[in-house]
């Protein structure tokens, strides 16, 4: 049942046997998982597709760029105050689902980026492309380890408090 004793066994995935517990529907499968991530993820595609209209670009997308290191940001956030505050049960795996999952995997936008990147290139500009493309990555990956480190600092996790 599991390949890797040496690892924790991941319940969102797996079918866990409990002593005297029925095994539940993975995670993955669940009709109220399915309409959270729906809900965010329409929600978020609905206010990336509001900015893109208020904030239009010509050249270089700009507007992409933004959304996408915003919501690297905010999700660096979420999932470090969600991981600090205790297990991912109850209201807090919603919370995950809704917002993370859903919310910002529809607000943030890698195949967008992509798009845009390809059209760089296209149009002859192989810097602006590359240079683009390159830049939302690494500009993201920073500011989703700045928002690890804001939740980090507000609040400390359980297991520190403790002691």
């Amino acid at each position: 049942m599991h390949d890797h004793p040496e690892l924790p066994l991941d319940p969102d995935t797996e079918n866990i046997d409990l002593v005297g517990a029925t095994r539940a529907r993975p995670l993955h499968l669940r009709a109220s998982s399915i309409a959270l991530v729906f809900v965010g993820g329409t929600l978020g595609v609905a206010a990336r597709e509001g900015l893109s209209l208020a904030f239009p670009t010509t050249g270089m997308p700009w507007t992409i760029f933004a959304i996408n290191v915003a919501g690297a940001l905010v999700l660096g956030v979420l999932l470090e105050a969600l991981a600090r505050s205790g297990p991912d049960e109850g209201r807090r795996r919603g919370l995950r689902l809704l917002a993370g999952t859903g919310f910002l995997g529809g607000f943030t936008t890698y195949s967008a980026l992509a798009v845009d990147a390809t059209a760089l290139l296209a149009a002859g500009d192989a810097t602006a492309g590359i240079g683009y493309g390159l830049l939302t990555v690494l500009v993201g990956g920073v500011a989703t380890f700045a928002g690890i480190l804001v939740a980090s600092l507000r609040r400390p996790a359980r297991s520190e408090a403790a002691r």
